[in-house]
C-alpha cells in the first residue's frame, strides 16, 4: 500500500486498521512515520529560517516529503516498528520489514543522512532539483581581500567610468576587509560586498541581519534584509546594474558620454545621492583608497600582471 504524507490519505487506512487487517497496520505504521519524520524537518527549517536566513520553501517542502516517503519505505527510523507492537500485541518482536542483524544495527539518525546525502548527490526521484550553493569567500588577510576581488572591481569600475580602486575601498569599508561578511546562519557569505538592501523589487535571495544606520547623524542598530549572490561576480554586476538602473546616481549613461569619474568624485557622489545613512562615510572610503597599505597591494598586482607570462 503506498505511502502519502497527506493527512488526508490516513482517512483510507481507517477502516482497515479498525478490522486488525495486518497490512493495513503496516501502512498505518509507516504513515504516521513519514508524517512525523516530515514535521521533524519542517521543523529543523524553521529553526534555521529564525536564525536569520529567508529561503524559498516550495522545492524544499518537496524534497522534505520524498525524503520522508523513501526514508521509511526503507527501514525507517524505528517509529512503525514500536506503533506496530502497540497495534498489534500479538506480532511479538517482529518487524516491518525483516532485516539483518547487521542491517538493523544501523543508527535511524545515520539511516536518515544516509537518505539526505543521496538525494542530494544526485540518487533518487529528487536527483534533476539542483541543490543551491553560494561561492563563500573568506579571506585570510587585506592582501587577500583585495587580490581576490580586483579583477571584479576593475570590470564593474570600467563600466562605471570610475577607478577601480574606490570600489575596493568602499567593499573593504562594508565588509571590514572581508572579515564582516553579511552571513547566513551557515556561515556562507552573501557576496554582497556593498552592502545592497533587498527591498520589494529583488526577487533573489537575501539575509537578514542586524546593520548599524544613522538618523540625524545618530547611530542606532536595526534589522534589514540584504541581497545574497551565488558568487562575488554576480555580487559586483548587480552592483553596477543597481547603481545604473537608479537614477539618482547619475550613472546610467556610458562613461565615454560623461567622462572619466576620479574615485574621489565617485564616492563623493555615492554620498550625496543616498547611497549610505553615515554622513561620513565617503570620508572614510577615501582614507582607505589613500592608504600606503592598499596602494602597495594594488601595485603589487600590477606588476605581477605585467610579468610575461612564460611556459
Amino acid at each position: 500500500m503506498p505511502i502519502s504524507t497527506d493527512f488526508a490519505g490516513l482517512g483510507s487506512l481507517k477502516a482497515g486498521a479498525s478490522a486488525n487487517s495486518p497490512e493495513a497496520l503496516k501502512a498505518t505504521a509507516r504513515q504516521f512515520e513519514a508524517l512525523f519524520v516530515q514535521m521533524m524537518l519542517k521543523s529543523m527549517r524553521d529553526a534555521g529560517a529564525v536564525l536569520g536566513e529567508e529561503r524559498k520553501t516550495d522545492y524544499e517542502e518537496m524534497f522534505d516529503r520524498e525524503v520522508s516517503m523513501h526514508l521509511t519505505q526503507q527501514k525507517g527510523i524505528g517509529l512503525a516498528d514500536v506503533m506496530l507492537r502497540q497495534l498489534a500485541p500479538d506480532a511479538g518482536s517482529a518487524s516491518i520489514d525483516a532485516a539483518p542483524a547487521a542491517t538493523a544495527a544501523t543508527t535511524p539518525l545515520r539511516r536518515f543522512h544516509g537518505v539526505a546525502r543521496s538525494h542530494v548527490n544526485g540518487a533518487g526521484a529528487l536527483a534533476d532539483i539542483p541543490t543551491p550553493a553560494r561561492e563563500d569567500f573568506r579571506p585570510g588577510s587585506r592582501d587577500e581581500f583585495v587580490r581576490k576581488i580586483w579583477p571584479f572591481a576593475e570590470r564593474a569600475a570600467e563600466r562605471l567610468g570610475t577607478e577601480p580602486k574606490a570600489l575596493v575601498a568602499q567593499a573593504a569599508l562594508e565588509t571590514g576587509w572581508g572579515q564582516k561578511q553579511i552571513r547566513g546562519h551557515n556561515g556562507v557569505s552573501s557576496n554582497n560586498l556593498f552592502g545592497i538592501k533587498a527591498d520589494q523589487r529583488w526577487s533573489g535571495d537575501r539575509l537578514a541581519v542586524s546593520t548599524l544606520e544613522y538618523t540625524n547623524g545618530i547611530a542606532n542598530r536595526q534589522m534589514d534584509k540584504f541581497r545574497a549572490y551565488p558568487s562575488l561576480a554576480e555580487g559586483f554586476d548587480d552592483y553596477v546594474d543597481f547603481l545604473q538602473t537608479n537614477p539618482r546616481y547619475g550613472l546610467g549613461e556610458q562613461p565615454g558620454e560623461r567622462g572619466e569619474l576620479k574615485g574621489a568624485d565617485y564616492v563623493e557622489r555615492l554620498q550625496s545621492a543616498g547611497y549610505a545613512t553615515d554622513p561620513k562615510y565617503a570620508e572614510k572610503i577615501q582614507s582607505i583608497m589613500n592608504s600606503d597599505r592598499l596602494e602597495m597591494t594594488i601595485r603589487d598586482i600590477k606588476t605581477i600582471a605585467d610579468v610575461p607570462k612564460t611556459l
